[in-house]
């Protein structure tokens, strides 16, 4: 590892990752308050755990062995991993629209995957599997129509938001109806499940998705320097070798993977996605959106939000998503007033 005035070189099997010096900082903190989260995750629950019964769990002894790996741990893992894919798919996509309020939540990714889970629970049988993919192909399906549509007289990003905005008013509604036409059981389950929520979560349900994310994350970190050679324009992309087309097709596959993997377990979890990319971005004073401050940014938010959710009306343990909404409501008023004041 070899050091610059504000760069890091960070040398891999030969191979040097230039890195900002305040980026690494930051990374460096971010996990630091991961883990502080994560181990108050640990503790917190019906019954408050103290410090050393937690790490008498860790270590496989302890009365409360169970109930801190099995249920907390599963649920604070399950917060770390899916704000990070929800970080990711935001940083995507707002590389691919050059704008901020280019996340999948708002451009009708997250409604086009609720609507594949519908399809799962109202008509097929509702299997975990069934769903999984239901919801994959219903965000497939919302980003393609999105992306037709904002193909005319060419791709802007600032179009791409606005078709994303109307086709997620118009899927929403396509939702709504789903649920007003579906036999009570089923709609009272489809409601409580669009809420965004990490209750009962337990390892039974994570193996899969996990799984999943894990390889689009990877495969997002090998086109990683592809995806910031193309946020710096058409020109430097092509003269730099990146083939446009094929990186966004991939780019989109991955977000879409990332959102509607999550949503599949946990039902839309708002905001996440779009706060994630912009704070992290601000907070690294990067040029672009770096892909690791934003997973790890995602995943400090999802992991506050969680805590916040279980507090809030303690001994009941909220919805996240609940949570999500309302802080992401705030922060989407503010960016909007930070749009109109730099136009």
């Amino acid at each position: 590892m070899s050091a610059g005035a504000s760069t890091v070189a960070l040398r891999v099997r030969g191979r040097a990752w230039f890195v900002e010096r305040r980026t690494l900082v930051l990374v460096g903190v971010l996990a630091v308050v991961m883990a502080g989260l994560g181990f108050v995750g640990l503790c917190y629950g019906s019954t408050w755990s103290t410090p050393t019964e937690v790490l008498a769990a860790l270590a496989g002894t302890g009365d409360s062995t169970v109930v801190i790996l099995e249920w907390r741990l599963s649920r604070v893992t399950a917060a770390i991993v899916f704000g990070a894919a929800l970080g990711v798919a935001g940083a995507i996509f707002q590389t691919l629209t050059r704008n901020p309020m280019g996340s999948p939540d708002v451009i009708g990714l997250d409604a086009g995957a609720y609507t594949g889970t519908l399809f799962a629970l109202t008509v097929l049988t509702g299997a975990s599997v069934q769903l999984a993919l239901s919801s994959v192909v219903g965000g497939l399906v919302a980003a393609a129509v999105v992306y037709m549509l904002s193909r005319s007289n060419g791709l802007s990003g600032m179009r791409l938001v606005v078709i994303g905005i109307a086709v997620n008013a118009m899927v929403t509604a396509l939702n709504n109806w789903i649920v007003l036409r579906a036999e009570l059981e089923v709609a009272i389950a489809a409601i409580g499940w669009n809420s965004g929520s990490l209750n009962g979560i337990d390892w039974e349900d994570l193996s899969i998705p996990f799984t999943v994310i894990a390889v689009l994350l990877a495969v997002m970190a090998s086109r990683a320097q592809a995806m910031h050679q193309s946020a710096l324009g058409d020109a430097v992309a092509v003269s730099t070798g990146v083939g446009l087309e094929r990186q966004r097709l991939l780019m989109v596959l991955i977000g879409v993977g990332c959102t509607a993997t999550v949503t599949a377990v946990t039902g839309p979890i708002a905001f996440i996605a779009l706060a994630a990319p912009q704070i992290g971005r601000r907070l690294a004073r990067a040029p672009g959106i770096p892909l690791l401050p934003a997973a790890l940014t995602g995943a400090v938010l999802l992991q506050g939000a969680d805590l916040i959710a279980q507090m809030l009306l303690a001994p009941v343990s909220l919805p996240v998503g609940v949570v999500t909404t309302a802080i992401g409501g705030c922060y989407l008023i503010w960016l909007l007033a930070q749009e109109v004041r730099r136009t």
